[in-house]
């Protein structure tokens, strides 16, 4: 019996703390199932480019390297189009970027509001523009994908979709875009469900760990107490098999029962989510094995001017011009305005390639962990560790061809890489670790299960119901809780009215 009380009371005061807190879960994750956080995908920054111009342009990679200030070799060269102008673009190990204009061959140092206009202008093309000042970070912005590039220019677009621009800082690039719509949505999703009120505390994370932890016990508490209560043998006097008469109560109980492992499932996989305790630490391969070469100035002997054009006279209009390397050669990768890619290979008028050998990829990957034994496989469809995500989901930037190169590795973190042939680009890479979290998180969380991705409605109407039923469960258990917190306080202030020194105070026989 003290055992149960203890589990009653547990459940209890867990609930009337943070039974608020799992309604507005519920709530802003449905939300978030059909409107996502504001961000810009390839597909929609490639659309918004125009095509590289083949005349006119541009100076060598070589010269744009010397140019940018670094000696360091960059992890990523592109040649693409800001303020309707060619521009190299470098990123580099330590976060740095760096932009050279590819006409002129001087580096960009910063962007001004002018270039900041200019560069939301070839997005929006003839949409009236506002700048709206400078900022480091505001509701639309709280990725730390975006720190290389603040402070951050806002532009106003005056759009069919009232679209908001944030413009790099340091090159003068759109590194995202905010539609009018997913600014009012994420007010009630991402915002809510991610307590980015609480965002800019130094223990927000410990905050949202600490919260979903206590959730989890108050559910798997609750289920307990739910099956202690409920009479499988013979129903109660009542009639019922729930002890509970109040209708709050009754169907908080037959809720629970019915939602409440999928409740104690969501919420322990949002705490997942967090990667507490660095319990999904990725133990990462070094990529640069895989390259084999660093970019430098002897990378490209064509230069970019006859390469767009021997581009062009194949049919191919490039959008933007990516230095990959791969295997100790440096290929060029063109990309169109739907994203589709060609390759270049090393030399001067080389014939383009839609992807690159098979051999090569496999033999380039091999050497991520020379002298480990290693299994390939070649993904013609999606499976349970490697598939794609609707734009609007938290992966819905990621970019998930097929075929695809598995290489697995006998190494002591059973580590998996997968390897775009399209690109020669390493996607990802999958320990042991990061496969037991697609288990505890994207599954349980987000049913990022294949037979449910592949029939979207299915998956979204069996969300949204049982996301009902989880409501249903938190918004019953703010009732109870609030009834109770009332009545303890009503019960107080009577045992102080009766009290009898107040009442010899006041003039009354104790």
């Amino acid at each position: 019996m003290a055992i149960k009380r203890y589990l009653y009371l547990w459940h209890r005061w867990l609930g009337i703390v943070l039974c608020l807190f799992m309604a507005l879960w519920f709530v802003s994750g449905v939300v978030m199932l059909f409107v996502g956080y504001p961000k810009l995908t390839p597909s929609e920054h490639l659309a918004h480019l125009p095509p590289l111009p083949a005349s006119g342009c541009c100076v060598s990679l070589g010269e744009a390297l010397a140019a940018s200030g670094r000696s360091d070799p960059p992890l990523r060269a592109r040649l693409s189009s800001v303020a309707g102008t060619p521009r190299y673009l470098f990123d580099y190990a330590d976060g740095g970027r760096r932009a050279v204009d590819a006409r002129s061959g001087r580096r960009v140092d910063g962007s001004s509001v002018q270039a900041a206009l200019a560069s939301a202008g070839q997005y929006g093309g003839t949409a009236v523009m506002q700048y709206q000042g400078q900022i480091m970070e505001d509701a639309w912005t709280r990725s730390r994908a975006l720190d290389p590039d603040r402070p951050l220019h806002r532009v106003q677009l005056n759009d069919a979709e009232g679209t908001l621009l944030y413009v790099s800082s340091q090159t003068g690039v759109v590194v995202r875009d905010a539609t009018r719509t997913e600014r009012v949505w994420n007010w009630l999703g991402a915002w809510l469900h991610w307590l980015y009120p609480l965002r800019d505390s130094p223990w927000w994370a410990q905050i949202v760990i600490y919260l979903a932890l206590a959730g989890t016990l108050m559910a798997l508490l609750g289920q307990v107490i739910g099956v202690l209560r409920w009479r499988f043998s013979r129903p109660y006097r009542s009639g019922s098999r729930s002890p509970y008469s109040g209708l709050f109560a009754r169907w908080h109980h037959i809720g629970g029962l019915l939602f409440g492992a999928l409740l104690i499932a969501w919420i322990f996989s949002g705490l997942m989510s967090m990667r507490p305790w660095q319990l999904f630490a990725p133990s990462t391969l070094n990529p640069s094995a895989y390259q084999g070469t660093l970019l430098t100035a002897r990378s490209d002997p064509q230069s970019p001017g006859d390469t767009l054009r021997h581009l062009r006279e194949a049919g191919i209009q490039p959008r933007e011009l990516h230095w990959q390397p791969v295997g100790g050669q440096v290929y060029r990768v063109a990309y169109d305005g739907s994203g589709a890619s060609r390759i270049l290979p090393p030399g001067v008028d080389s014939e383009a390639w839609p992807r690159l050998p098979d051999a090569t990829l496999e033999q380039a990957a091999h050497a991520l962990l020379p002298g480990t034994s290693a299994q390939v496989e070649w993904l013609t469809d999606y499976d349970f560790y490697y598939y794609a995500r609707a734009e609007q989901s938290m992966y819905g930037h990621q970019r998930k061809p097929l075929p695809v190169l598995r290489v697995r590795f006998d190494d002591a973190a059973a580590t998996w890489v997968h390897i775009d042939p399209y690109s020669g680009a390493l996607l990802e890479q999958l320990g042991r670790r990061q496969r037991i979290e697609r288990w505890l998180f994207n599954l349980l969380h987000s049913w990022d299960w294949q037979p449910l991705l592949e029939r979207p409605m299915l998956r979204e109407t069996l969300m949204v119901a049982f996301s009902m039923g989880g409501l249903a469960i938190s918004l019953t258990g703010v009732v109870l809780g609030w009834r109770r917190l009332r009545t303890r306080h009503k019960h107080r202030k009577a045992k102080h009215t009766n009290h009898p020194r107040l009442r010899t105070l006041q003039g009354e026989a104790p």
